[in-house]
């Protein structure tokens, strides 16, 4: 604590007007941890038991029961993950469990769904708990590690390792998607997470503007082009390879966007963050239909007229079965600071002056370098000045949170406010949460981050309600068998393959824009079979038919089909 008040001496010294009492009553975590790194003893990644020696009296090494892991593994099972709602044992989470006969300390990985996973260091904290309760053991070792990548299903070559594919979209420009889909990579980069960002409008890319990669350099890996990278974030864009926006017709931008997607080397990535074109045409549903989109982030502005095209964007992922997880609303206030400004803090400058005030004081110990205590101080002091007192000014109107979440079911909606440090970071080069880590703002930005690593976890691994069904044909009884849902609400339903022909909705059997049925029911005979059938996609199962006819079927309308046939409720 004498250092602790010492530094608050210097801290007043440097900074002038914040007293040692002041110092310490405001920010208590802060000085805490700053105490521990000035006077406690470097630690390890074991947590020792602190109930149980670490030698018994007489030097004997404690004895642990034959069924130890057993025991451990029942302990264990009381860990429950919030998102998947079943234990971390049953889960599998669990792995590489071993205990050292001669120091009695416990070792386990830990395998998550994701790198990223927000409560890893809660589960952590719980496991080190729990078997340090038990009497024969010293310590635990937790490792945290990730389950691989499964490959998805028809996935471009490039984009073989990627486990989940982010579609950020709006259906108006301008309204800050962009923007979105940089910081949510660089929120998900941060969480540990490895991530790429593909901008997908070829006819005005903006990455290129936004963040400036560590090397401009195109190169190739084979017949592959490599991404560029800032920082461990993987970056793909039109504007790095060509100079300016791209001028040609729609067809021409889906062979190029098929181009990129299969000949980019992505490798490994845990999240693929899809930078959408503005609009739900047909580059949008190529792309839906192209690609394994595991989800979508609608981003909006809190007008009127925004809200209409977050409707159109719902409904267009929801045609191709893709869950829109969350709705960003930018520009949704103005931050007005009702104090008088004061100048800007030159970080650099106090960071050197709070560097000599502690070498001169000499309270340091060797162990501690002086300018890691600065990099604190001055951490402290930018957190006190975002802490003025501020009102909100809604320039757009009140916005539309309520609403998404009530007509929707969207739970997960943020409002971002109009900010000129934002702006000022799309256009410098480098993601605002890169250059304010500890702002509110990027706080936003990582709560969307984590939304998005729970939402992912959730439809991938849990009792997803987007889980898509499971259709096979019988050929003996001449039945399309349809399974869906839950272990403990499982459907097991039948259709005919003549009534499923019926229900094709392509262009060639119902008129797009009147709905009205072109194909004449009695022209498919009731022996019609199917030849091949293979999932498109997360949204869709295509069907190529005895008749030469082929269908792509949405998985909500092979849903919709069995509910009304069986006259169940959803």
């Amino acid at each position: 604590m004498r250092n602790v008040f010492r530094i608050a001496c210097v801290f007043r010294a440097v900074y002038g007007f914040i007293s040692p009492s002041s110092f310490y009553s405001r920010t208590p975590q802060r000085i805490n941890r700053l105490s521990l790194r000035l006077e406690a003893a470097p630690t390890t990644g074991t947590d020792i038991n602190p109930q149980h020696p670490q030698s018994s009296t007489d030097g004997a090494t404690l004895k642990y029961p034959n069924d130890w892991q057993s025991q451990i593994l029942s302990a264990l099972s009381v860990i429950i993950d919030p998102d998947l709602d079943s234990d971390i044992v049953s889960l599998g989470f669990v792995q590489n469990l071993n205990i050292d006969e001669s120091s009695s300390i416990v070792s386990l990985d830990l395998e998550l769904t994701t790198p990223a996973c927000p409560v890893k260091d809660l589960f952590v904290q719980q496991c080190q708990d729990i078997i340090n309760e038990f009497e024969w053991t010293r310590g635990t070792e937790v490792t945290l590690t990730a389950r691989p990548n499964e490959t998805p299903t028809g996935a471009p070559l490039g984009m073989s390792q990627i486990g989940a594919v982010i579609a950020v979209s709006s259906c108006k420009g301008g309204v800050g998607k962009s923007t979105t889909a940089v910081n949510l990579a660089f929120a998900l980069d941060r969480l540990g997470a490895k991530v790429g960002i593909f901008d997908a409008d070829v006819y005005g890319p903006s990455l290129p503007t936004m963040v400036t990669p560590d090397d401009d350099k195109v190169r190739f890996v084979g017949r592959q082009i490599a991404p560029l990278h800032r920082g461990n974030v993987s970056l793909m864009s039109f504007g790095y390879v060509n100079e300016g926006s791209a001028v040609m017709r729609g067809p021409m931008v889906t062979q190029l966007l098929d181009q990129f997607l299969s000949l980019t080397n992505w490798g490994a990535l845990d999240y693929l963050i899809l930078d959408m074109p503005p609009g739900t045409g047909d580059i949008q549903l190529t792309l839906s239909q192209k690609l394994n989109i595991t989800a979508a982030v609608i981003v909006t502005t809190p007008q009127e007229l925004s809200f209409v095209d977050v409707e159109r964007g719902v409904e267009m992922f929801d045609t191709v079965n893709v869950p829109c997880i969350a709705v960003v609303e930018n520009m949704a206030y103005f931050v007005n600071e009702k104090s008088n400004m004061h100048d800007a803090i030159d970080a650099d400058v106090l960071k050197a002056k709070f560097k000599d005030a502690l070498e001169a004081d000499g309270i340091l110990s060797e162990s501690v370098k002086a300018i890691d205590v600065a990099d604190e101080l001055v951490r402290i002091v930018q957190q006190n000045e975002q802490k003025r007192e501020t009102e909100k000014i809604r320039i757009f109107g009140q916005g539309h949170k309520r609403r998404l979440s009530e007509q929707w079911g969207i739970e997960h909606t943020y409002s971002v406010p109009l900010l000129e440090r934002l702006a000022v970071s799309g256009d410098s080069g480098t993601p605002y949460v890169v250059d304010n880590p500890n702002s509110e703002q990027s706080e936003i930005y990582r709560e969307l981050a984590r939304s998005v690593v729970s939402e992912v976890s959730k439809f991938k691994y849990g009792k997803s309600k987007y889980a898509r069904p499971v259709v096979s044909f019988d050929e003996v009884n001449s039945a399309m068998l349809v399974s869906f849902g839950s272990e403990e609400s499982k459907i097991d339903a039948t259709i005919s393959p003549a009534e499923l022909r019926r229900a094709c909705r392509c262009a060639a059997c119902v008129e797009e824009m009147t709905g009205k049925q072109i194909l004449d029911p009695a022209s498919i005979p009731e022996s019609i079979k199917p030849q091949d059938m293979s999932p498109t996609g997360n949204y869709a199962l295509s069907v190529d038919w005895s008749d030469g006819h082929r269908s792509l079927y949405p998985y909500r309308q092979i849903k919709s089909m069995i509910m009304d046939k069986y006259d169940m409720t959803q």
